[in-house]
């Protein structure tokens, strides 16, 4: 039981905590502008990357760092929303899709232009885990999993409890009707850019300081981020983010030997179960565990 929990499950919870803020941004910007995100991923790359400078310049922690890989991931998706997606605005979606993957390599180009593709680390040292009773847990799983809830929480109390989030609301519901009624498009559209890239941003972060950094760390968990979105319920924030918990947890516990003293699936294709997941959720619930949108 100690080894499950402590290789098991609450690895799974931090992968799918990370999983969870990711998808939640995937799916604020379908629900209010409906079409998927593809360049979500180098954005969590992007917001990486501006940590470790952070980390490196004022030498702060990777923790402190998030801040700043927020406010340096903003101005990166709302130039990219000026630049291509607004122009494009009354396009199939399938047009702003695949300018998305265009937009994905230009930022994708310039980490490896700036930084290059060598594997990075915001390490410092070693860092001795906790230990709950027998149970042993790494410092920054328990940061990962804290840091996670209070973006979750910061981004209920903003749907749910302000004049903005209701807007966001109302645009997701239904777009003409909230055109009619007065609501602030613009405005609104901005700021579901500045919602998701800084969620992109914190998972990207978390991610790297529980593996490490690449150019390829967000587009590794991009399809992850889009079967926890769908499971949920497309344009369902809170749907995306209970889908992301549930994928991470359904790969780590994959890999557990469930059935005699050998993993039931090989670790090394753990990935292969957000492809099921997300099959399956196509196949037998499209609309996901909430009714998503159409």
């Amino acid at each position: 039981m100690i080894e499950f929990v402590t290789f098991y499950l609450i690895p799974g919870l931090v992968l799918g905590s990370i999983y969870a803020l990711a998808a939640a941004g995937v799916s604020l910007v379908y629900g209010v502008m409906r079409f998927a995100h593809f360049a979500h991923g180098d954005l969590m790359t992007w917001g990486a990357y501006a940590a470790l400078v952070a980390v490196g310049v004022l030498g702060v922690s990777p923790w402190l760092a998030i801040p700043v890989a927020v406010l340096a991931t903003i101005p990166v998706a709302l130039a990219a929303d000026r630049a291509f997606y607004a122009p494009l605005r009354r396009s199939a979606p399938a047009v702003l899709l695949i300018s998305s993957f265009g937009v994905a390599l230009m930022i994708r180009a310039l980490v490896y232009l700036i930084w290059g593709p060598t594997p990075e680390s915001y390490a410092r040292g070693f860092t001795p885990p906790l230990f709950l009773g027998e149970i042993r847990i790494q410092q920054r799983h328990l940061f990962i999993l804290g840091g996670a809830l209070a973006a979750a929480l910061a981004v209920h109390l903003l749907l749910s409890h302000s004049r903005a989030g209701r807007a966001m609301r109302a645009m997701a519901d239904d777009p003409d009707l909230a055109r009619v009624t007065g609501v602030p498009v613009a405005g609104v559209i901005r700021l579901t850019w500045a919602v998701s890239a800084g969620l992109a941003a914190i998972a990207g972060v978390f991610l790297a300081i529980d593996t490490e950094l690449t150019p390829l760390l967000g587009f590794n968990v991009l399809l992850a981020a889009f079967a926890a979105a769908i499971l949920g319920g497309i344009g369902r924030p809170w749907g995306a983010a209970l889908g992301g918990l549930i994928l991470g947890l359904a790969e780590e516990l994959s890999s557990y030997p469930w059935i005699g003293t050998a993993p039931l699936l090989d670790p090394s294709y753990k990935t292969a179960v957000a492809f099921a997941v997300l099959i399956l959720v196509l196949i037998f619930r499209p609309q996901g565990l909430f009714k998503g949108m159409g």
